[in-house]
């Protein structure tokens, strides 16, 4: 047996070798396939590796609170920022309250959005978010500074925090503390500067990047002075069971507001839920796409094979006529065509890191280089071979040695 794949391995070089030009083109092609999927997948597992490490730094600890209402959708997390959502929230200080004296509490942060837009006095209204909060919004979303500090009980309250690209688009520049802009007229100071984010889990359906950042209470002047709560974000003490928490608040909210069910509690990994999903079909549908190249370079070895089994029929022939069985005749086109395969897995593979690294440079994650990754693309080198191969290696085996000799006689 292994003197016979050595055979069958000297001659599929030979074969290849008098069809360099076409042996190349073909290897080409399912190498361009095979570094498609293989940057799709990398991408896709460096995603989720940075939701696991999010979901396992948020999951013990954090619980949001939305109207029933107002779930997270698709469309919500490509569109961060809607407009309309929770125009009519159930929400209140008095919610908030409530969770706030539950013993397994440790902080709490409302979010109430706000319509209008931002601008300054020479610049047109900047594309941008406006949230109402309390400072405990910092530690509980884990925001990060740039320069300045964040909103806090002694600032006053026509100050503001902005995110990086706010600032950029309003002042032209990412130090703008102390710069001032107008919402409805009113104006704000800047004294702090967020750092541009990168986390997927976006569960607070915020663009802080492109947002305004003011205090609860000045938000709540531009509404007659009630807070229209959109969110609650809750941080439990450490070691909180948070399935029985998330329970706690549901029952505490259901009693303030007459045993309705106006009011959801997502915990641990629910939140994280439908940003997985969304980035698993993103993912799917790249590798859909990514892999019609590596059809398109399957059809390629197929058409090499049969134009190989077209000009071989003599050799066929004579093989057949000194006892060369069907099998024997398949696996030796089958070689051919996995060598053609695997050359091209192997380019693709390599072309597939650099690209997804390449990639990486324009979105804040990392590509992820797993076993699976691995795994996937020799599996798919070797299957584009047997797949795209066997019917061109069945056909050569079914020629009759006779008619072959005689037509090329």
């Amino acid at each position: 047996m292994p003197l016979l794949l050595a055979e069958h391995y000297r001659t599929a070089r030979q074969s290849l070798d008098r069809a360099r030009l076409r042996t190349l083109l073909t290897i080409t092609g399912v190498a361009i396939g095979v570094a498609s999927i293989t940057a799709v997948l990398a991408l896709s597992d460096g995603v989720n590796r940075v939701i696991h490490r999010q979901v396992s730094a948020l999951g013990d600890t954090i619980a949001v609170v939305r109207p029933s209402s107002a779930q997270v959708s698709l469309a919500d997390l490509s569109n961060p920022t809607p407009r309309n959502a929770y125009s009519t929230s159930p929400l209140s200080e008095r919610d908030v309250e409530a969770i706030s004296s539950l013993p397994s509490t440790s902080e709490v942060a409302p979010l109430m959005t706000l319509s209008g837009s931002v601008r300054t006095t020479s610049t047109t209204p900047a594309e941008s978010s406006i949230l109402a909060t309390t400072p405990n919004l910092e530690s509980i979303s884990d925001l990060k500074i740039a320069e300045g500090q964040f909103i806090d009980s002694v600032t006053r309250q026509n100050t503001a925090v902005v995110g990086a690209q706010l600032s950029v688009n309003l002042f032209g520049t990412e130090q703008s503390i102390g710069q001032n802009f107008f919402i409805r007229g009113q104006s704000f100071t800047v004294i702090g500067i967020l750092k541009r984010q990168n986390n997927p889990i976006n569960y607070n359906n915020i663009d802080f990047d492109h947002t305004a950042i003011i205090s609860l209470e000045s938000g709540k002047l531009f509404n007659g002075g009630v807070a229209q709560i959109q969110q609650i974000n809750v941080k439990a003490q450490p070691g909180t069971d948070m399935a029985d928490f998330g329970r706690t608040i549901d029952q505490e909210l259901r009693g303030l507001h007459d045993g309705q069910a106006d009011a959801e509690v997502f915990t641990g990994r629910e939140i994280a839920q439908p940003t997985s999903q969304l980035f698993r079909f993103v993912s799917l549908v790249m590798a859909i796409i990514a892999s019609i190249s590596l059809v398109v370079g399957g059809i390629g070895i197929m058409n090499i094979m049969l134009v190989g089994v077209s000009e071989r029929t003599r050799e066929i022939g004579l093989r057949k006529a000194v006892g060369a069985s069907n099998m024997m005749i398949v696996s030796q086109f089958l070689v051919e065509s996995l060598i053609i395969s695997s050359l091209g897995g192997l380019l693709g593979f390599i072309g597939g890191y650099f690209l997804a690294f390449t990639a990486s440079l324009f979105i804040p994650y990392d590509p992820a280089f797993t076993w699976s990754v691995v795994g996937w693309a020799a599996a798919l080198s070797v299957g584009v071979g047997v797949i795209f191969g066997l019917y061109p290696a069945i056909r050569a085996a079914r020629k009759d040695p006779i008619e072959s000799l005689r037509r090329y006689h």
